[in-house]
């Protein structure tokens, strides 16, 4: 079997609501993806998506001809690549997919089989004060869910602070609250400094009395002394490593001892291959590994798949803050939306491959 084509399905989706500030620097009234369709000369097609792919077109033909399952020959192809251009992940995220279907089974079942769902929180992104995201965590857990993430405004810490006591107040103990400082990388454009380290002890302190599970990326991934400062000083479990670049990069954080919980997204950071091996790695460390997701459905399965072949978590991100961010706008490229099941866990498709179909039409006819 041979790989015998690799298109790229761009497609924009209107936002009504449109993405905001608290989500991105520019305002944004279109939601773009794209989709890696790759085809053997058998006949056997798989998808992956999660990043936008730019200027890969001329490095396809490093791929065409060779077998799709040899998986270790792809994946250092990849990395070579990376050092001189982008990060084309979602490549090897259809060959996964071309695998697990050769194959008849999931993929989970490839890398490791440990566990077919995992319980999920509810990553939000919206910038709100106190009441209204009282009100929208109530309806999260009304859903289901048993856990949620809460972004904190570094430039408002405070008033971050106090939408987490109402929200603790509100949901009382067993709902477990994430937090997400966002300090280990920036938007294009971005050039604040980052927040102190005394600060972040400051805030991570408060966090910690109100029982919030993880702090998620409180200072750059490069302040060790600083990151290990915030758990030494607080005990709050610190978490990062969502879009680290390389998989030596990875290693060495492991090595470090930086952080409590490991996030490597499978199509940002170092691919599905090389997470798997990492995700061992932390846990002959005794620390915790589950991926960041933020990207779409197929992205999101990709991490899932992994994370439960491995026996990751105790949760998987599952991005989810509507009206902004629904499962219908983050999957529109599939046939049917992933969701959660109603006690809070998402279950892995036992279809062969990643398990999900393409909505062709509607790519089609948003191109």
């Amino acid at each position: 079997m041979k790989i015998a084509d690799i298109r790229l399905l761009r497609a924009t989706l209107p936002l009504d609501p449109p993405f905001d500030a608290a989500w991105d620097p520019v305002p944004r009234t279109r939601f773009a993806a794209t989709v890696v369709q790759v085809t053997t000369d058998e006949g056997l097609v798989g998808y992956g998506s999660g990043d936008s792919m730019d200027g890969f077109e001329p490095y396809a033909e490093l791929f065409l001809g060779h077998d799709p399952l040899a998986i270790a020959r792809h994946v250092r192809a990849l990395e070579t690549i990376s050092f001189h251009a982008g990060r084309y992940w979602p490549l090897e995220v259809a060959l996964w997919d071309i695998m697990g279907k050769a194959l008849g089974v999931p993929v989970a079942t490839l890398f490791g089989g440990a566990t077919d769902r995992l319980p999920v929180y509810a990553s939000t992104g919206r910038i709100l004060g106190p009441a209204e995201r009282v009100d929208s965590i109530l309806a999260i857990k009304e859903k289901g869910f048993r856990a949620a993430k809460i972004r904190i405004p570094a430039e408002r810490a405070d008033e971050g602070i106090a939408t987490l006591r109402a929200v603790r107040e509100a949901v009382g103990p067993d709902f477990e609250l994430m937090v997400d400082l966002n300090q280990s990388w920036r938007m294009p454009g971005d050039v604040r400094a980052a927040l102190d380290p005394a600060e972040v002890r400051r805030i991570a302190a408060a966090l910690a009395e109100l029982g919030v599970f993880w702090l998620e990326e409180p200072l750059p991934l490069d302040d060790v002394a600083g990151l290990r400062s915030v758990r030494q000083a607080t005990g709050i479990r610190v978490a990062g490593g969502e879009m680290v670049r390389t998989f030596p990069e990875l290693l060495d954080l492991v090595t470090a001892d930086v952080l409590d919980v490991y996030q490597p997204d499978v199509v940002l950071a170092a691919g599905m291959l090389r997470t798997r091996t990492l995700a061992e790695v932390v846990f002959s460390r005794n620390r915790r590994f589950t991926p960041h997701t933020w990207s779409n459905g197929i992205g999101l399965l990709a991490n899932l798949h992994v994370t439960a072949g491995v026996g990751g978590g105790p949760y998987l991100e599952y991005p989810y803050d509507p009206p902004t961010w629904t499962e219908e706008r983050r999957d529109f490229m599939l046939a049917e939306p992933v969701r959660i099941a109603a006690d809070g866990m998402l279950q892995v498709p036992s279809a062969p491959g990643l398990g999900f179909e393409i909505d062709e039409e509607r790519l089609a006819r948003l191109a």
